[in-house]
């Protein structure tokens, strides 16, 4: 036996219900003792090679999708660097204040001040302004559509609700169509309102955006990655300073004290030429991994249990993964 062809024949349902079979049904779930009970479960066994062959197929989508994630991981760290670098250490003026070279290309260093101001927050870069979240975006929030409707039949359209935003994939569906309704779409800033606060780039389908969950829209010269780096420390403070005897919950009145340093619209049109390119190869990244998943999830089975063989994978894998 391949170890990675029995690793994917338990993560297929045919091997998740071997598994079940022989799980303890007091208390959490479990496999029983003695492991006598594993020996009973019946595992296909192929030819070695096609077992090989199998485990290679879906272990190269799974490859790719790490890939995927490891260079969004990569590039959400570069844009948040370069944010704090330019909007909240100062580097680039603080080195043109201390006549040192800010290391940039010098139109793009000119655009930078030479020294500071006070201000509410604090000093800031000469000609920067103090502004509240909506002097860089409109906040718009989730319509309460009604739980009647909800549908796991795919009849109307996603739906997301707070427990959907980590893995970006509704779980429910919706006829309704509400008048106060807004459609998240792949590249939307999106934040829950319960529980724990955290701004998602949004790459999953099209859906309505349910109540208690907001979408943060860029206006003027802003971009989705200035918005996100903007609000990413006001919501931890938030969420690190709310008390609550059962879930916190973040509100408009929260929303509304969100106040952050605004460059001129030069540097922030800079900015947004460095970052948001890398903004939209995230939701591209994300957006293939979806359909590899999708992929992988319906090979899988086929695979396993004989019905496609390894031959017939040419038609649906495409050039270039298996």
């Amino acid at each position: 036996m391949d170890p990675l062809f029995v690793f994917y024949f338990f993560r297929s349902e045919q091997g998740r219900h071997a598994l079940l079979q022989h799980a303890s049904t007091v208390g959490t779930p479990g496999i029983g003792q003695p492991l006598s009970s594993l020996r009973s479960i019946t595992v296909p066994v192929p030819p070695l090679p096609e077992q090989r062959a199998i485990a290679h197929i879906l272990g190269t989508l799974d490859d790719k999708i790490e890939l995927n994630r490891r260079m969004n991981e990569t590039l959400e760290a570069m844009a948040r660097a370069l944010f704090k670098s330019w909007f909240v250490d100062f580097d680039p003026v603080r080195a043109k204040a201390e006549g040192r070279d800010p290391g940039l290309p010098k139109p793009l260093a000119d655009l930078f001040p030479d020294s500071f101001e006070d201000s509410e927050l604090g000093e800031i870069p000469t000609g920067w302004e103090v502004g509240t979240i909506y002097k860089i975006a409109d906040v718009v929030y989730g319509a309460p559509f009604a739980s009647s409707q909800f549908n796991t039949e795919g009849l109307g359209k996603p739906l997301i609700r707070i427990r959907d935003l980590a893995d970006e994939s509704p779980g429910v569906w919706t006829p309704e169509v509400h008048p106060k309704g807004y459609v998240v779409r792949p590249g939307d800033v999106v934040v829950g309102m319960d529980g724990e606060f955290r701004a998602y780039l949004w790459g999953g389908a099209e859906a309505w955006l349910n109540q208690r969950v907001c979408v943060f829209v860029p206006k003027g010269s802003a971009s989705a990655a200035f918005v996100r780096n903007s609000i990413i420390e006001p919501l931890a403070h938030i969420e690190a300073t709310e008390t609550a005897t059962t879930v916190i919950h973040l509100g408009k009145g929260d929303i509304d004290r969100f106040v952050g340093v605004v460059p001129s619209d030069e540097v922030l049109a800079a900015f947004n030429a460095h970052c948001q390119p890398w903004y939209e190869r995230i939701v591209a990244g994300k957006r293939d991994s979806r359909t590899l998943a999708a992929l992988r999830d319906t090979l899988l089975p086929k695979l396993i249990s004989g019905e496609l063989r390894v031959k017939d994978t040419e038609r649906f894998v495409p050039a270039g993964v298996a």
